[in-house]
């Protein structure tokens, strides 16, 4: 069974930046795709950046384009989720996911992903 499990969550104040990290039980160069989501209660959850873990191109929802950067680290079995000049409005549980089969890219919507972590929480004050 696959695990992702994210940390780096945590409370800041608006244009200050996190780090989100994703450490993966499976070698990360093995899925065709992952990805950062986020989710709000009683909202769905939305696709916020997505990389090919063959060569790395990524792909982001134009509310985070600019601001947010995701990246791996195959050596390390991660993804990280660079988060710059955050708003209120990008407060949200953070998830990330992974992709086994061959799906269409770019993906931001779930049913293309296998896997998703847990979650961890983002808030950022005004």
């Amino acid at each position: 069974q696959v695990q992702l499990v994210e940390s780096g969550g945590g409370s800041v104040e608006a244009g200050g930046s996190l780090t989100l990290s994703c450490a993966v039980s499976r070698h990360t160069s093995g899925f065709f795709f992952m990805g950062w989501f986020r989710q709000v209660p009683g909202k769905r959850r939305e696709g916020v950046a997505t990389i090919l873990t063959a060569d790395g191109a990524t792909y982001y929802g134009d509310s985070v384009k600019g601001r947010f950067t995701i990246s791996q680290d195959n050596a390390k079995n991660s993804l990280y989720l660079q988060m710059n000049n955050l708003k209120p409005d990008d407060t949200a549980m953070y998830f990330c996911a992974a992709a086994d089969l061959h799906r269409s890219w770019p993906a931001l919507t779930e049913y293309k992903y296998d896997y998703f972590g847990q979650g961890t929480q983002v808030t950022v004050s005004s």
